[in-house]
């Protein structure tokens, strides 16, 4: 397991890979800690990956990446047109361009899909980030949805309320499609959901994002 160092210089890069089956999981999911992060280190290295996006899609998933990365210059954005739903089923194309994200980039830190999300696409993401990276940091995140999956996660990050309100903010601006088709794609939603971690991360956080960290290592 690689390990995670607390006592780096704060001038060298933290190197973060960010995967999402679709347009809006990772700004849904870790999108106050990304915006945390950058606030408070000026030495960032993103790698953004959505697998599955098209046509008005695509256009949301690039513009909200490099609006919530803006500021951050050693960044990488790649949108792929996977067909949505169907990601299991294409398979070996999808750990073909795993095994090509593993030969280019080597993270400190990796965003993905919580391992128990019913959505089948985020649970193939989550499973081919175990396959690819093994010994790494790995960081599974949360996405709220009808089927009530939600876990009990055991990393919180407390999120400034600007910042998290920023990031609902540009949510709610980024993608329109989103808000027109799901009826949970709300403020109420996003705020709800970052209080209640809050409060579960303790007394002086109002918001928070949570995460599973099922293995670490720290030197």
């Amino acid at each position: 397991m690689q390990c995670v160092s607390l006592t780096r210089p704060n001038s060298d890069p933290v190197k973060i890979l960010c995967l999402g089956a679709h347009a809006d999981d990772i700004e849904i999911g870790c999108g106050g800690t990304l915006l945390t992060l950058v606030e408070n280190r000026r030495t960032v290295q993103i790698h953004w990956v959505v697998f599955s996006a098209r046509d008005d899609r695509a256009h949301e998933a690039a513009l909200s990446a490099e609006t919530l990365l803006k500021g951050v210059p050693q960044k990488s954005v790649s949108i792929m047109p996977f067909r949505d739903g169907f990601l299991p089923f294409s398979s070996t194309e999808v750990k073909e361009y795993f095994e090509l994200l593993k030969a280019e980039f080597s993270p400190d830190i990796i965003f993905t899909h919580y391992r128990d999300d019913r959505h089948q696409d985020h649970r193939f993401i989550s499973d081919l980030t175990w396959n690819t990276w093994r010994d790494h940091l790995i960081l599974e995140y949360e996405v709220p949805k009808y089927d009530g999956d939600f876990g009990t996660p055991n990393l919180f990050v407390p999120i400034p309320e600007a910042l998290y309100r920023r990031k609902v903010d540009h949510l709610l601006t980024a993608f329109p499609s989103q808000r027109q088709a799901k009826y949970w794609f709300t403020e109420e939603t996003f705020l709800a959901v970052a209080r209640l971690r809050g409060m579960e991360s303790g007394p002086n956080n109002r918001f928070a994002e949570a995460f599973y960290c099922r293995k670490a290592v720290l030197c």
